[in-house]
């Protein structure tokens, strides 16, 4: 009795704490090789930022070349194609994002009307399995189907129309990437909301139509509703990316004739880079990370107000 009412609450607190670790450290242990690479590719390269800040000459290093300050970031946005590849990447982006989120959820509500569950999972295999694939072979893929002689462009001589130029024409080629790149991932991104779907209380239907509401009135009034939190999570996650616009696509499908309405800034970046231009591409670089930190911090407090979501 005298142990336990020497026992202050910080030791008490400490011994659960510790017992808690017992319990879990081998979780703790999986997560090491994680948080490892995310330190190392991540947290460890980040002293190369003042390459951004300096007339960097790799021959001398980053503690031997020269400080010039903010002269990288003037430069930046004094080229005569800096806010045309900014415009470029933002419109892309936006697009994606507003697309990648009204399509998953069309179609994880259509899905969600199946009642066959052979057929269901069928259509749910198909549309996952493009999200599996590099953009490496999808590229060579819709380089064949869409090229001057490709079958798209057969359908369109089928139906009396002028071939359409879709990676030559600027304004095609926007249209193309955005969506291929919605073909691609709306299936695996609606994962997610075929999972909130799962959790919405069977009672509300069973009540609604109690009271004589159809599917459509159901889906409204209930089903929407009940997936806003994670549609608004969703969207918030998405912000971080508003300046990415998928790399990896845009570089295996761009080309000399669609630079001007096709170029963004991470093809920006990496031609830059080629050309020796390290201390203007790390430039690039942070505007646009600072852009995308700000951007979701600000999602995050949105986030929290509509839909009281806290990562902490």
């Amino acid at each position: 009795m005298e142990n336990i009412a020497r026992r202050t609450p910080a030791a008490s607190i400490k011994a659960r704490r510790n017992r808690m670790f017992r319990k879990t450290w081998r979780l703790h242990a999986m997560l090491l090789p994680a948080v490892l690479s995310v330190f190392i590719f991540k947290y460890a390269p980040m002293p190369g930022i003042a390459i951004a800040f300096e007339d960097f000459k790799p021959w001398l290093g980053i503690t031997g070349s020269d400080w010039i300050g903010w002269d990288n970031f003037t430069l930046m946005f004094n080229m005569h194609d800096s806010v045309q590849v900014i415009w470029n990447t933002l419109f892309i982006s936006i697009l994606k994002i507003l697309f990648g989120l009204i399509v998953p959820v069309i179609f994880a509500l259509l899905l969600n009307e199946v009642r066959n569950m052979a057929v269901k999972r069928s259509i749910q295999t198909l549309v996952y399995l493009p999200h599996f694939m590099s953009w490496v072979i999808l590229g060579g893929i819709l380089l064949d189907l869409l090229s001057l002689e490709g079958i798209a462009n057969r359908l369109v001589s089928f139906l009396r129309l002028e071939p359409i130029m879709f990676l030559g024409d600027g304004n095609w080629f926007r249209a193309t990437v955005i969506t291929s790149d919605l073909w691609k991932e709306f299936g695996f991104s609606a994962i997610v909301f075929l999972a909130a779907l799962s959790g919405i209380n069977p009672a509300l239907y069973e009540a609604s139509e109690i009271d004589g509401a159809g599917r459509f009135q159901q889906t409204i009034y209930i089903t929407l509703p009940s997936l806003l939190p994670i549609i608004i999570v969703v969207f918030t996650l998405s912000l971080g990316n508003v300046l990415s616009a998928n790399f990896d696509q845009i570089y295996n499908l761009i080309n000399p004739l669609v630079l001007e309405k096709g170029d963004i800034i991470d093809t920006y970046v990496y031609r830059t880079f080629q050309g020796g231009q390290y201390s203007l591409a790390t430039a690039v670089g942070i505007f646009k990370s600072v852009v995308g930190f700000v951007l979701i911090s600000g999602g995050y407090y949105f986030a929290y107000k509509v839909a009281n979501y806290r990562i902490f």
